[in-house]
Order: structure tokens, then C-alpha cells, then sequence
């Protein structure tokens, strides 16, 4: 395939607009969580999980709209789908503007919640398209290249979560803030505007729709990546999405700073990655990721000073850093004949975990609470009260409450260490085969 002949700088750089467009929209959810739950759930027992079934909302969107539109990615084309994404990302931000200004709390609740789908389907449209782009762009380089790529989306963590915390410092309302990734929205439309878009490596090589369809029956054994994608997108995405609201009390200042902080870690590994993996191995990079998350994870629930907490974010942020791209790129390079539509099956995967497991991380910060407090009427009766012991009481509960759910996170990455391990050594082995093979050969000609 003849990639050079397309635009490749222009077209990369338009999908590094569309996933820096919603990593910011992700930075703004997690900086403006409570602002959004106060406000929108105001005077719910289960705000906790009112609003991150809200969230799960946007990860639901996500993956279906990765589900369906990944094998009909050249049909429908790629430019086609990122213009698409880009309204959606337009029209969200509007229906969630508009669900602050409504007075009946069950239209509030129900157009808060379609604009997080629809945001959620702008996100699942946007990776459906820029990552077989990339890799039809640079056939010879997709582990680099798509953790170069996805070095964009902690940028834009980066953008959104200072935007959130800077609304919050300056005491400013916080759907203000939902504005901001108009900008790069428009931007994405206008800088699509008559660039011819390539074809995905699967159209390109001439490998049918129905083989790429059929090749889930041929090759089942992509079943077992699909189940690693749902964890290692657990340990990356929940807690950046969780991390505000479950860590400001423990270090004393709005954690979604220690969230900017690992994305700005993060950005700068991904360049990185390319090197790594040629050291490593895709599967041996996936393994010491995961270890270094589960270890990070649990720190960052069990240390208690401000300075722990960051010392803990930091391995979690290492540790998931290559999380997202490595796995793109090692079931590009399995199942070629996948093509979009297995890149679109590991996304969809993702944003499943994500649906599931959010809404658990709400329940489990909402239980944590009433245990603290000594019951739930308890907890509503402080809450209630509004005087300044009864705030001291409730910030120290949530001290107690809110990093738990982090544990239950830590723990899923045991299957990963043992799944990532095995494929490791098996690949070792037989790279040792290989490698042997021309000696013997050689034995047997003297």
C-alpha cells in the first residue's frame, strides 16, 4: 500500500484533533465530577452512582458506536465518520448545557444522560476511524505510531482537567467550562474539509468484508485479547475518570492536579514506546504496564499523606501508560485480517468495561460512605445539617470512603500478569526455536 501518497502529516494530525478533542471532554468529566453531581443530582441518596451511571453513558456510546461502525468503516469512510464525531461532540455540550437550565430534575437527568451518549458515541466514532487510519498510514510502525497518536489523548486530560480545575479556583460555574471543546471541535470539521482520506489496510489489500467478518470464527483465540482489553482499559480509564472525586479529601486539594500530572507523565512515555516494545516485546511491555498499575492502584488507596498519594499516582501512570495503544497495535499485528473490525471489537470492549464497572465504582463510594458514617440515614442527616463540624465530619469520612473502590480496581490486573505472562514466555520460546532452526539446518548440509 502505497500510504505515502496521502497527506499523512495533515491526516494525523486530524486524528490527533478528534482524540484530543475527547480526552478533553474525558479531563472535563473527571475535574467538574463533583460540580456535576451537586448539581445535577442535588438531594439524591445515590448521587455517587447517579452520576457515574451518567458517565457510563458516554462509555456505552463509546462502544457501540465502535461495534457498528469498525466493519463498515470503508463504507461509510473514514473522513465521513471523524465529521460525524466532531457534531456530536458539538451537540453534547449543548444538551448538557441545556439540562442545568431545565426545572423538572427528570428532564435534567435524562438529557444530562443523552448527552453524555451522544458524547460517548463522538468518542467511540472518532477511534473507530484515526486508528485504522494510523495504521494504514504506517504499516511499518504501528506500536509507535499509535502510542504517538494516543500521547494526545493525556494532552488533551491535560487541557480539560486544568480548564476544571481552574473553574473550580476561580469559583466560576462549571458548565461554563463544557465550552471549551467546541473549539477543537470546529476545528476538526474545518481541517477534514477536502482531504482525501485512505483506505484501511484491509480494503487496501483486497481482503473481503465477509473474511474480515468470518475471521473472529477462524481465529478465536482473539476472544482472549478482547477479555485483556476490558481489564487493562479498567485499570486506565476508571480511576482517571474517578480520580477527583475519590482522592481531594485524601491530599487536601482538588485531585484532578494529580490527574493533569499523570497525563503529562504519560504524554511523554508514549514517544517512548517504539524503543520499549522493540526491547521488550509487545507482550512483555502489556506485562510489567500491568504490575506497575496493580501496584500504583493499591497504594493510592491504602498511603495516607498527600505526597504518597502522588508518589502512587505516578506508578499507576507509568504503569497504564501503554496500556491502550500496545493492545491496538498487538492485535493489528495477530489478526491483520481483522482489520478494522477487530481494532473496533478491542474499543468496544473498553468502553463495556467501562459501562460495568463505573456505576460499581459509584455503588461501592456510596456503601463506603454509609459505612462510615454508621448507616446511610446517618450519612443523609450530616449532610443535611450544613454546619461546619458536621462538613469536618463528612470530609473525613469521604477520606475513609472514597480511594476503596480503587482497590477492587488493583485486583484485576492478577488475570492480566498471568495471561500477558504466558503469551511472553511462549513468544520467547518460540523466537529461541526460530532462531535455532538455521544452525541445526547448517549442522545437517556439513
Amino acid at each position: 500500500m502505497q500510504a505515502i501518497e496521502y497527506q499523512r502529516t495533515r491526516l494525523f494530525w486530524i486524528a490527533v484533533l478528534g482524540l484530543f478533542t475527547a480526552a478533553m471532554l474525558f479531563g472535563l468529566r473527571a475535574g467538574l465530577n463533583s460540580g456535576m453531581r451537586d448539581e445535577i443530582f442535588a438531594g439524591t441518596v445515590n448521587s455517587g452512582e447517579l452520576i457515574a451511571s451518567a458517565f457510563g453513558m458516554a462509555f456505552f456510546g463509546f462502544g457501540f458506536t465502535l461495534f457498528a461502525a469498525s466493519p463498515l468503516l470503508d463504507k461509510i469512510g473514514i473522513g465521513n465518520v471523524l465529521r460525524g464525531s466532531a457534531l456530536c461532540f458539538i451537540v453534547s455540550v449543548v444538551m448538557i448545557y441545556v439540562a442545568t437550565m431545565v426545572d423538572s430534575d427528570t428532564i435534567s437527568h435524562n438529557l444530562f444522560w443523552i448527552g453524555m451518549l451522544v458524547q460517548g458515541i463522538g468518542w467511540g466514532g472518532q477511534e473507530a476511524a484515526i486508528n485504522p487510519m494510523t495504521t494504514a498510514l504506517y504499516p511499518e510502525d504501528k506500536t509507535h505510531r499509535l502510542n504517538v497518536l494516543h500521547a494526545w489523548w493525556p494532552a488533551g486530560i491535560i487541557v480539560g482537567g486544568l480548564i476544571g480545575f481552574g473553574i473550580g479556583w476561580f469559583d466560576i460555574p462549571w458548565k461554563l467550562a463544557m465550552a471549551a471543546p467546541l473549539a477543537p471541535a470546529i476545528a476538526l470539521l474545518l481541517m477534514s474539509k477536502g482531504v482525501a482520506f485512505p483506505q484501511t489496510e484491509r480494503e487496501a489489500e483486497g481482503i473481503s468484508f465477509s473474511d474480515m467478518m468470518l475471521e473472529i470464527f477462524r481465529a478465536p483465540s482473539c476472544l482472549i485479547w478482547f477479555g485483556a482489553m476490558f481489564l487493562t482499559a479498567s485499570l486506565e480509564l476508571a480511576p482517571g475518570q474517578w480520580i477527583e472525586a475519590a482522592l481531594s479529601a485524601k491530599v487536601g486539594f482538588n485531585a484532578v492536579l494529580i490527574l493533569v500530572y499523570v497525563a503529562g507523565l504519560m504524554f511523554v512515555m508514549r514517544h517512548f514506546a517504539g524503543p520499549l516494545a522493540h526491547r521488550l516485546s509487545n507482550p512483555g511491555l502489556l506485562w510489567f504496564s500491568s504490575l506497575f498499575a496493580m501496584v500504583g492502584l493499591y497504594l493510592m488507596a491504602t498511603v495516607d499523606s498527600p505526597f504518597m498519594v502522588i508518589v502512587a499516582a505516578t506508578i499507576w501512570g507509568t504503569g497504564v501508560c501503554f496500556l491502550w495503544p500496545t493492545m491496538m497495535a498487538s492485535v493489528s499485528e495477530r489478526y491483520p485480517k481483522g482489520g478494522s473490525w477487530f481494532i473496533g471489537l478491542i474499543g468496544t470492549s473498553a468502553a463495556l468495561a467501562m459501562y460495568f464497572v463505573l456505576p460499581m465504582l459509584g455503588r461501592l463510594y456510596d456503601t463506603a460512605m454509609a459505612q462510615a458514617a454508621g448507616g446511610p440515614e446517618k450519612l443523609e442527616l450530616l449532610k443535611a445539617e450544613g454546619t461546619a463540624i458536621a462538613a469536618s465530619e463528612l470530609l473525613e469520612i469521604e477520606k475513609t470512603a472514597a480511594p476503596q473502590a480503587f482497590e477492587f480496581v488493583a485486583m484485576l490486573a492478577i488475570p492480566l500478569l498471568l495471561l500477558f505472562g504466558i503469551v511472553w514466555l511462549l513468544e520467547k520460546r518460540a523466537q529461541r526455536i526460530a532462531s535455532q532452526a538455521p544452525e541445526t539446518a547448517q549442522q545437517k548440509a556439513l
